[in-house]
């Protein structure tokens, strides 16, 4: 841009003629963009004017009307060169430079003007090669440019503990597609298994140093190591670096400290503000377990209050010390023994033993000893299915209520090979086809190649006949094993320690007997083809 343009564009003129150097001040826009008289002085003596007039300079400022003023006699303009302002912030991470034009045709920036300018303003280290020598051949005059910038020195990150379990459970309510609310699914509880690896450490980040203007180094902070807090039944890798589960169990929380129990503990009842459970280990409920709630422990239930229609599944015991009052809605599945006060109204499954007081109106299956022992001794109504022995006091009731008991045969044992006589006929059928489907492409072969797609087929179906082969074979052995067990029924006993009522069915192994008239303290036992009652 002309000189003269540069100025008029700054509110001002200065213009040397043959009678002097006159100046003209523009009327400015608005009270901020007025001009400095500092400025002009500044102006006046850079450009080397000699001998102004102070007092003219300052009437024509006032005036601004944009006529001429003579300033200074006649004189010949200076050359004067593009001169470089540096202007470094406060914390000597930046550094910008002002480029004056220059005057009178004098010469414009240089690389090495700039470059000295940055080092007389005490600036070594950080200049932007690019940015200075693009201001030397094409000047950006009066406004502030960055061309020198520090590394800013960057804090290190302190290490942390990833936990790779769920450490804060959500207790929130599940909403249904239907809108309603399942207060029962929360999932409250955070399921471990031994061995299972529960936290590790993040190391820290160091810091890395930064460099200012000057050249002095900016030192960073490094990032502390973080610690994992061990709490019970967990164990530490050697380096320290990651924490295990050394038992199965329930992951708490305290204090920041990890730690896995065997059981999981409720205070009081089970309903809404517990939810279902689902535990891998023991569950002790304190209070009552209501209708329509389910607890799944891989280890022992025990409840000392009162179970409602309910679902109990143990993977070891179930121990009721009050009972359960199921309302045709309760189950209780143990894969150990179940131990209650009473049943009634529910379905019970042991693959051990059942001791009650009392069993009433109840479909119960028990692998091994049914034992019904206390003041009432008493089994009446329902089906029961018994693997070994029955041990009770009242079978049936003086109202002929029926009573269905068999024993003699785990009941499992019927299920299981109701099961594989069912399966066997799916078994055999596959191996059917793949022998049709083998027949059919070795005779293909015979005639011509197979085709890739062909070949797969023939290995395909060759693997799979050999499959069903084997499970075949294995079911069959399976099912000559159960009837095998099941003739050897007849050695179930029934032992009745006080009254047997009509009304009763009594099965043990395959005899079957209608009790139709009371009897006391007897033993009912089958000899191969009836049942006998005999002495306690």
């Amino acid at each position: 841009m002309p000189e003269k343009n540069i100025q008029k564009n700054s509110g001002y003129q200065l213009t040397y003629e043959k009678d002097g150097v006159y100046l003209t001040v523009y009327k400015p826009a608005d009270f901020t963009s007025r001009v400095s008289e500092d400025d002009l002085l500044h102006l006046i003596n850079r450009k080397k004017i000699r001998n102004y007039y102070a007092t003219l300079i300052s009437e024509a400022i006032n005036l601004s009307d944009g006529k001429p003023v003579k300033i200074a006699e006649a004189q010949k303009e200076e050359n004067v060169d593009c001169s470089v302002e540096v202007i470094v912030s406060p914390d000597k991470m930046q550094a910008y430079v002002v480029l004056i034009p220059p005057e009178g045709g004098g010469l414009p920036p240089t690389v090495e003007a700039i470059v000295q300018a940055l080092y007389s303003k005490g600036v070594v280290f950080g200049m932007s090669e690019e940015k200075i020598r693009g201001l030397a051949t094409q000047p950006v005059y009066n406004e502030r440019i960055l061309v020198a910038e520090g590394i800013p020195s960057q804090n290190g990150k302190n290490g942390e503990v990833r936990y790779l379990i769920d450490i804060k459970k959500d207790r929130k309510p599940t909403i249904m597609e239907d809108g309603t609310v399942n207060y029962k699914d929360m999932k409250l509880i955070e399921n471990i298994v031994k061995g299972q690896k529960l936290a590790e450490l993040i190391p820290p980040i160091p810091g890395i140093k930064g460099k200012n203007l000057a050249g002095m180094e900016l030192k960073a902070i490094d990032g502390r190591p973080a610690f994992i807090s061990k709490g019970r039944n967990v164990v530490l890798s050697k380096d320290g670096q990651e924490l295990f589960s050394d038992i199965d169990g329930q992951l708490q929380v305290a204090d920041g400290k990890l730690s896995v129990f065997a059981v999981h503990e409720v205070l009081g009842d089970v309903d809404n503000s517990t939810g279902n459970i689902k535990f891998i280990g023991n569950v002790e409920i304190r209070g009552n377990v209501l209708s329509g709630f389910e607890i799944e422990a891989g280890g022992n239930i025990e409840v000392n209050g009162v179970v409602e229609g309910a679902i109990l599944k143990a993977g070891g015991d179930i121990i009721l010390k009050r009972g359960m009052h199921g309302i045709g809605k309760g189950v209780l599945i143990a894969g150990g023994d179940i131990i209650a006060k009473y049943i009634e109204n529910a379905t019970a499954e042991a693959h051990g033993n059942i001791m009650a007081e009392a069993i009433m109106h109840s479909d119960v299956k028990c692998g091994n000893k049914l034992e019904l022992e206390g003041k009432k001794g008493l089994l009446v109504g329902g089906t029961v299915r018994v693997g070994r022995l029955v041990d009770l006091k009242i079978l049936g009731s003086q109202m002929s209520t029926t009573t269905i008991l068999e024993v003699g045969v785990d009941p499992h044992l019927r299920e299981r090979l109701k099961f594989l006589k069912g399966d066997i006929v799916n078994v055999e059928e596959g191996l059917l086809k793949a022998n049709q489907a083998i027949a059919l492409l070795n005779k293909l072969k015979a005639t011509s190649d197979l085709s890739m797609e062909k070949r797969e087929i023939l290995a395909k179906s060759t693997r799979t006949k050999f499959f069903y082969e084997n499970k075949l074979q294995e079911y069959k052995k399976e099912i000559s094993d159960i009837e095998e067990k099941l003739q050897q029924g007849a050695d179930g006993k029934i032992r009745v320690r006080g009254s047997v009522f009509p009304g009763v069915k009594v099965a043990i192994g395959k005899s079957t007997l209608y009790i139709k008239e009371e009897a006391q303290y007897c033993t009912l036992y089958s000899d191969g083809a009836d049942i006998r009652f005999g002495s306690l």
